[in-house]
C-alpha cells in the first residue's frame, strides 16, 4: 500500500497570492512572526504616508488642511516642468549619482579584490577598520573639515598653493570643481563600506579553482581577471540595479551639508533634494514639492524596472525579480 503524501498547495499552478500567503501563515508560524515587525514598520512609515501625495495635486492652505484644499489637478507638476529648475536639478541629480554609483563600485569592487590578497591576520583586520571607518563619519564633521582644507584665505590646501608659488582657488565660489570634489567624497566615504558584499563573495569563492590554475602557472593576476572578476560579475550587477533605483535620489545630507545655502554652486550641485528642502522650508510650497517628490519617485521606479528588464534578457542569472 502506498503512503499517502502531502501535497504543497504552493506547488498547484494558478494558486494565488492571498493563497500562498495563508498557507505560510499556517505552517510557517514562527518565521512569520519574526517578520511582523518589519511588515509593521515598513507599514507605518512606508506605506501609510503615501496618502498624504495626494498634496501634489493641490493649492494646500494650512488653514483648509489637507483634504480641505483646492484642488488644482497637475498644475504643480506644469509648474515644475515648465520651470528651468527642472532641467537643472534633474541633469545634476542623474549626472551626480551616476558619478557616484559608478566611481563606488569599480572602488569598493578594488578594495575588496585588495582585502582578499592581503596576508597577515591582524593586519588585514587593522585595514578593513581603516577602510570601512569613513563610513560612520557624519557628513556634518565631514563639512567642516573640508572647510578647513578648502577655504580661500587660510584653508590647508589654499595655503600650500601659496606656499609653492601657484594662485588660490575660491573654492566655494567655482561651481565646477564640486562634481569632481563630492565624487571624491562620495567615494572616500562609501566604497569601503560598499567593498564588504564584494569581499564576502569572494571569500566565498571555492578555493580549490584557484589551486588549480596556480598549477597550471596562472599568475595572481590572471587569476583575479580570469576568475575572481567574472566570477563577481551577477553580484556586481545586483548591486549596480539596486543603486540605479536611487539614482533620482540625491545625497542631501553630504549636499547640502558641504553646500549649504550657497547659491553659487546650484548650478552643478543642485539636486532634486535640496530643490524640494528649499521649496518646502523657504518657499512654504508644499503642493509642488509634494508633485515634484512623486515626480522623484516616479521616475526611479521606471528605471529599476528598466534596468532591471534590460538585465534579464541579457543575462537572467543577475536580474532581482
Amino acid at each position: 500500500m502506498k503512503a499517502k503524501t502531502k501535497t504543497n498547495p504552493r506547488s498547484k499552478k494558478g494558486d494565488g497570492i492571498i493563497k500562498n500567503l495563508l498557507y505560510d501563515i499556517r505552517y510557517n508560524p514562527y518565521l512569520c512572526l519574526l517578520a511582523l515587525p518589519a511588515v509593521i514598520w515598513f507599514c507605518v512609515f512606508s506605506y501609510a504616508p503615501l496618502v498624504y501625495l495626494i498634496a501634489s495635486f493641490k493649492k494646500y492652505s494650512a488653514v483648509k488642511g489637507l483634504w480641505g484644499s483646492d484642488w488644482v489637478g497637475f498644475k504643480n507638476f506644469k509648474a515644475f516642468f515648465g520651470s528651468k529648475n527642472f532641467y537643472t536639478v534633474t541633469f545634476n541629480t542623474l549626472y551626480l549619482n551616476a558619478l557616484f554609483i559608478i566611481s563606488s563600485m569599480l572602488v569598493s569592487i578594488l578594495i575588496a579584490i585588495a582585502l582578499s590578497e592581503v596576508s597577515g591576520k591582524w593586519f588585514k583586520k587593522i585595514t578593513q577598520s581603516v577602510v570601512i571607518l569613513p563610513h560612520f563619519i557624519s557628513w556634518t564633521v565631514v563639512a567642516l573639515l573640508c572647510e578647513a582644507l578648502l577655504k580661500t584665505n587660510n584653508g590647508f590646501i589654499n595655503n600650500i598653493l601659496a606656499t609653492i608659488g601657484f594662485e588660490r582657488i575660491n573654492f566655494y565660489q567655482n561651481a565646477d570643481v564640486w562634481p569632481a570634489l563630492l565624487t571624491f567624497l562620495k567615494v572616500w566615504q562609501g566604497a569601503g563600506y560598499g567593498s564588504i558584499v564584494y569581499l564576502a563573495t569572494i571569500t566565498g569563492l571555492d578555493q580549490e579553482m584557484y589551486e588549480a590554475a596556480r598549477v597550471d602557472g596562472a599568475t595572481r593576476g590572471k587569476c583575479i581577471r580570469y576568475l575572481t572578476l567574472p566570477l563577481l560579475k551577477s553580484t556586481a550587477v545586483m548591486l549596480f540595479i539596486m543603486s540605479i533605483g536611487k539614482i533620482f535620489n540625491g545625497d542631501f545630507g553630504m549636499i547640502y551639508n558641504l553646500v549649504l545655502n550657497n547659491t553659487m554652486l546650484y548650478r552643478t550641485t543642485d539636486v532634486i533634494d535640496t530643490y524640494v528642502y528649499r521649496m518646502l522650508v523657504e518657499s512654504s510650497n508644499i503642493g509642488q514639492s509634494s508633485a515634484v517628490s512623486l515626480y522623484q519617485s516616479i521616475m526611479g521606479l521606471v528605471i529599476v524596472l528598466g534596468t532591471n528588464a534590460l538585465t534579464k534578457k541579457l543575462d537572467p542569472d543577475s536580474a532581482l525579480f
